[in-house]
This record gives C-alpha cells, sequence and structure tokens, in this order.
C-alpha cells in the first residue's frame, strides 16, 4: 500500500488530498523562503510557522473519530495515520529549524531545552509524538496488541503539552494559541458527549458549541490574567465586540455551531434517503488501520 492508495490498491482521493495539505506550507514556507518574504529574522518565522502547523496537523488527526462518528464516514480512518506521522513530522522540522536558530550548537540548544519550561514542555512532546511515529507501522501494531491502543491514548497528553507550549512562547499575543486550546476542548467535550452513549442531535451539538466556547473564554481570561500580567476583564470583554476581531471564543463557537448545522443537514438528508434520521451513539465501526 502507497501513500496514494488504500489497502485494496486502489487509488485514494481521500489520501491525496490528505497528503497535498500536509504539503502545501512547506510549498508556500519554501515559496516565501526563495522570495525573501520571511522578514528580516526568516528562521525565527519559519520555526513558528512550522510549529504552528504541527499543532494544527494534530488537532486535525484528533478531530477524526468525531467526525466519523457524526458523519458515518469510517474511511476517514484511513487518513488518520497519515495526519499524526505528518504532524511529527512538522514537529521534527520545528526542532531542526530550532537547532539552525541557535547556529547548530547542540550542547547549547540541549541545556536551553532542560532550563526553559517552556522548551521542556515542547521537546516531551515532540518525544511523545516520535514515539506514536514509530509504533504507528501495522507491524508495530500487531506486536503490541491491545497495548497498542493504551500506548496512543497519551496523543491527548502530548496535545495538551504541545498546546501549552504553543501558548507558553506566544507571550502577549496568545490568540492563536488561545484558538487550538478551545478547538483541543471542543474535541474533548465531545468526547465526553459521545460516552453518553444517545443520539447526538441537534441540542446535544448545540450544548457542546456553547460549552466549548465558554471554556474557551476561560482559558484565555486565565491566561492573560494568570501569565501575562495584562487585564483580563477587558480580553473578556472583547469576545462581546466582533467589530474589533473574532476573538478565539468566538471562532470556536462558530466552528461548533457549523460543525451542529452541518450534521443536522447531514441527518435530514440521510431521512430523505430513508434512513434512521439519528446519529451513532456508542463506538465508531473500526476499519482495517491504513
Amino acid at each position: 500500500m502507497s501513500l496514494l492508495t488504500d489497502r485494496s490498491g486502489r487509488f485514494s482521493a481521500l489520501k491525496t488530498c490528505c497528503l497535498l495539505a500536509l504539503l502545501a506550507p512547506a510549498a508556500w514556507l519554501l515559496w516565501r523562503w526563495l522570495n525573501h518574504d520571511l522578514g528580516p529574522r526568516a528562521i525565527t518565522e519559519a520555526l513558528h510557522f512550522t510549529g504552528r502547523w504541527a499543532v494544527r496537523f494534530l488537532l486535525a488527526a484528533l478531530a477524526l473519530t468525531p467526525l466519523m462518528r457524526l458523519s458515518r464516514w469510517t474511511r476517514l480512518a484511513l487518513i488518520r495515520r497519515m495526519l499524526g506521522v505528518g504532524a511529527f513530522a512538522w514537529a521534527a522540522g520545528h526542532l531542526f529549524l530550532y537547532v539552525i536558530s541557535v547556529k547548530y550548537d547542540i550542547a547549547f540548544a540541549a541545556s536551553e531545552i532542560i532550563n526553559r519550561y517552556y522548551l521542556t514542555i515542547g521537546f516531551a512532546a515532540l518525544v511523545g509524538l516520535t514515539m506514536l511515529a514509530a509504533t504507528s507501522t501495522d507491524a508495530m501494531i500487531a506486536r503490541l496488541g491491545n497495548w497498542w491502543k493504551r500506548l496512543h491514548r497519551l496523543v491527548y497528553v502530548i496535545a495538551t503539552l504541545a498546546i501549552l507550549h504553543f501558548l507558553m512562547q506566544s507571550k502577549l499575543d496568545a490568540s492563536e494559541a488561545t484558538l487550538m486550546a478551545g478547538l483541543f476542548l471542543t474535541l474533548m467535550i465531545y468526547r465526553a458527549a459521545f460516552r453518553v452513549r444517545r443520539p447526538v442531535g441537534p441540542t446535544m451539538l448545540a450544548a457542546v458549541a456553547a460549552t466549548a466556547a465558554v471554556a474557551t473564554a476561560i482559558v484565555e481570561f486565565a491566561w492573560y490574567g494568570l501569565a501575562t500580567g495584562a487585564n483580563p476583564w477587558r480580553v473578556l470583554q472583547a469576545n462581546l465586540h466582533p467589530e474589533r476581531g473574532l476573538r478565539p471564543a468566538v471562532i470556536v463557537l462558530l466552528v461548533a455551531a457549523g460543525l451542529g448545522v452541518a450534521t443536522e443537514v447531514w441527518r435530514r438528508f440521510q431521512e430523505a434517503r430513508g434512513g434512521k434520521g439519528t446519529f451513532p451513539t456508542g463506538r465508531v465501526p473500526q476499519p482495517r488501520r491504513a
């Protein structure tokens, strides 16, 4: 099975699109570098760029299970491993650029990772991703058996560490890091909602969206109040003034609500086709891993 085919050997448009999505930011970064568009601190800009995309692809991998449960499109499992390994590759590139930024001084880089908490946390996340990527092959899945699932549940801890690293290095402007935290919380709330094992209808989806938005606002309020010294009340009030720009909590609300609307449309489409018109409960049928 290649990067572009499924287990039957047939060309997979889904895997091809996923691979292109993983490579597209790299192509954009290369284009900016060739055109001297990265600014006076090109390595630093590239370092932040790779870190952001590592977190984004990690969250995309985590989003697949909720999407499969809501849409019943189990073929999304075909790209789960690709997204996870892609997130690792971006994180590894992030570390490599950090080594470049300190002029290949490995000893200095190691001392910084040990002495600076946010670097220690980020490096721990990378070590975790390395472990998951190394055990993502079919041979390792068969060798580890039930331990494989237990090991790969560490992805939630790894995502938490990655987002915390993102927050800590963001300094005063932690908007995107807070957004990533909010989207991660949304996925965790969906995970909790699915454990109720009841049909996931519009009411539950609306509750998930509202809860995720409130949780994001609380995270942003706490972070700015405790970590930056900025007035957290002004940050909180900014959520009520979208004309000044959408805050992370508002974006999370729109994303989660949009997913709810899309799911309701899908339900009605299923009803029109003679389906049951309800959303799945419990576990999604697990296809063989790709």
